[in-house]
């Protein structure tokens, strides 16, 4: 009986963990790109990200992360070009504006502060990928599960 019970517990541990569900947001030449070198070159990084490849991050309509948030997501991540390397010259300079927006909307509500991030990756950049993964998988982490304002009592998504 002893025995049984030392082998069900060894076959089952603890999944207490909070692991966190990320929306990430990755401009398809430069971020998505990053993401994919970082696969190739089998560099590890939290599996907590949902990747919607995006044209550019400048086309990421704010509704898209509350909409994230609000379908259950813990945190998000809008990756883009650095400054100057946009494939379509400012799509990254209108993410940073619409970002900084963004921001302060949800500083607003009363959502803390590291949910929603922002950076920039190149597709020469599959270290810096792994790297900006992990710290906003640590910071959501520390921030527990998304009860905000914006999260969907039933989960399910809607349509509107």
């Amino acid at each position: 009986m002893i025995m049984a019970e030392s082998q069900v517990n060894v076959s089952q541990p603890e999944t207490n963990e909070f692991k966190p569900k990320i929306a990430a947001f990755l401009c398809n030449w430069c971020s998505y790109a990053g993401a994919d070198l970082a696969g190739v070159g089998r560099i590890q990084y939290p599996a907590s990200i949902r990747t919607i490849r995006v044209p550019c991050s400048g086309r990421i309509n704010p509704l898209y992360v509350l909409k994230a948030m609000a379908n259950g997501a813990d945190g998000v991540l809008v990756s883009g070009c650095h400054p100057g390397d946009c494939h379509y010259i400012s799509g990254n300079y209108v993410a940073r504006r619409k970002f900084a927006l963004i921001q302060s909307l949800l500083k607003h509500v009363g959502l803390e502060e590291g949910r929603v991030n922002f950076s920039w990756v190149s597709a020469a950049e599959g270290g810096r990928f792994a790297e900006v993964v992990k710290g906003v998988t640590e910071r959501v982490t520390a921030l527990g599960p998304n009860n905000g304002v914006f999260k969907v009592a039933d989960g399910g998504g809607t349509d509107e």
